[in-house]
């Protein structure tokens, strides 16, 4: 149960962390082995990133972990969320590990340790070996089979002194942005293949959670983040109603469905009928993707408003994904989003710090009993340095307490949210927007690599150190 609390503060043991993923922040693509993901290959292909950029450098936390980590710790945080670059530890996506590679994830763990930091690792943030997505990605079963392989390996390395494991973060972008809209790697716009990918991205999370298990003590907590949707229609219309069920399955109900409850839901394959069987779907796999979970992580920044449309009318979608002429949302062609209301970040996503409150409600109903965790939230502003160096961002700061005081609202509405990871520690590779957006607390001066917290990692800071929220105009 959610430990008692005022008003005005957060559970004393509500851990404050702050996220990162290794293809935005680590470069050093080419070193101790490491081998092309998708990412590589996305990012150097032309027209697929802002500018051409790519993360052959990113912000260099590869070699600056130690000063990164130190930066942690003068900010006073719980935990850190970071990824593990899959082809760095096993670079064809097969077979035994590079044990270079692991002991850079060796290294950044007993640095967290020995800073009081709790470290808590995703297994996969999206960036496929490139070997793997050769043999057809995550449409193909195989590549669950791969994945379980690599959990385990990690799970073997680090087991002992990391916690709290995620297996997939985000598997919506992974199948429905890579293989539908392809506007992140590997690119391809396949209605089927998307599928197909997101049920071989269940898979993987179920067959990973036990490949962990199965070499991790009993106390380790393994979960996976979702970016589920707060989908609202534009009105309670029955067609309205209906188009917010599709983007709720196709967002939502595709993987919290099997992965929570052991089903996919009906409406997901009426609405699919006519691009696929779902055939794929063998027996046996709903019961290794119904894996008892210890967390559920949810990540969310902005809310969906969608509507009934006539399929000629509904053209590219303002979903706040990116742009593209092809759709992620596969049978859902008589959908329309809309722009929703209020102001936005550098993203144009519209801020609305209640679709948080109800996302975290809707899935305390989801999975009662189930500790959440917000493993990310954060906003992207045009922040740059002011004449003596410092990087004011009260927009951000605004962002960050109009969220966190909707976590609180919901942990006293009864959710058991333990924990909040903001988005993202460091200015870093924002995928195919390049450089051009910045999410990070900490700037970071591309041309020097110098980081600089701003304003809103001090304002972070107090809350971390206090348990409550600093009010939005103190000065930092």
């Amino acid at each position: 149960m959610p430990e008692p609390m005022t008003p005005v503060s957060f559970p004393p043991a509500f851990l404050w962390g702050a996220a990162t993923s290794a293809y935005q922040i680590e470069g050093a693509v080419r070193e101790d082995g490491r081998t092309p993901s998708i990412w590589d290959t996305f990012s150097h292909t032309p027209g697929k990133t802002a500018g051409g950029e790519h993360g052959d450098i990113a912000v260099d936390h590869y070699h600056r972990y130690r000063d990164d980590v130190a930066l942690m710790a003068d900010l006073g945080l719980g935990a850190y969320r970071f990824s593990i670059s899959w082809s760095r530890v096993q670079p064809t996506g097969r077979g035994p590990a590079v044990q270079r590679g692991l002991d850079f994830y060796r290294r950044l763990v007993d640095e967290l340790l020995a800073k009081g930091i709790k470290p808590a690792v995703t297994l996969y943030h999206w960036d496929l070996p490139q070997e793997l997505e050769d043999a057809g990605g995550w449409p193909e079963r195989d590549t669950a089979h791969r994945f379980a392989e690599y959990a385990q390996i990690v799970g073997e390395a680090l087991g002992d002194r990391v916690e709290q494991w995620i297996t997939l973060n985000e598997p919506w972008c992974s199948a429905f942005l890579g293989y539908g809209s392809g506007v992140h790697a590997p690119g391809r716009t396949e209605p089927v293949a998307t599928l197909r990918a997101a049920h071989h991205l269940n898979l993987a999370h179920g067959l990973g959670a036990t490949a962990l298990r199965s070499v991790m003590p009993a106390r380790n907590s393994v979960a996976l983040s979702l970016n589920s949707s707060t989908v609202r229609p534009v009105s309670q219309g029955p067609a309205d109603l209906v188009a917010a069920r599709k983007i709720d399955d196709l967002a939502n109900g595709i993987f919290h469905g099997p992965i929570l409850h052991g089903a996919y839901p009906a409406t997901l394959f009426t609405a699919t009928e006519q691009l696929t069987d779902w055939s794929y779907v063998l027996d046996g796999d709903l019961a290794a993707i119904n894996q008892p979970l210890d967390a559920l992580g949810l990540n969310y920044y902005t809310p969906a408003l969608v509507s009934a449309s006539d399929a000629e009318l509904a053209g590219p979608r303002a979903d706040g994904h990116g742009a593209s002429a092809h759709s992620p949302w596969p049978g859902a062609d008589d959908v329309l989003f809309h722009q929703t209301p209020g102001d936005r970040t550098a993203m144009g996503w519209s801020i609305d710090p209640t679709g948080l409150h109800e996302l975290i409600m809707r899935y305390t109903r989801e999975a009662p009993g189930l500790p959440l965790y917000i493993t990310e939230n954060g906003a992207a502003y045009d922040d740059k340095p002011d004449s003596e160096g410092r990087v004011h961002d009260p927009e951000r700061i605004a962002y960050l307490h109009g969220h966190l005081a909707a976590v609180r609202r919901a942990i006293t509405d009864g959710a058991d949210v333990r924990g909040y990871y903001l988005w993202s520690l460091l200015d870093n590779f924002e995928w195919a927007y390049g450089y051009e957006k910045r999410f990070g607390a900490v700037y970071v001066d591309y041309a020097t690599l110098t980081r600089t917290p701003k304003s809103s990692a001090h304002w972070y800071a107090k809350a971390a150190r206090t348990g409550t929220l600093p009010e939005v105009d103190e000065v930092f």
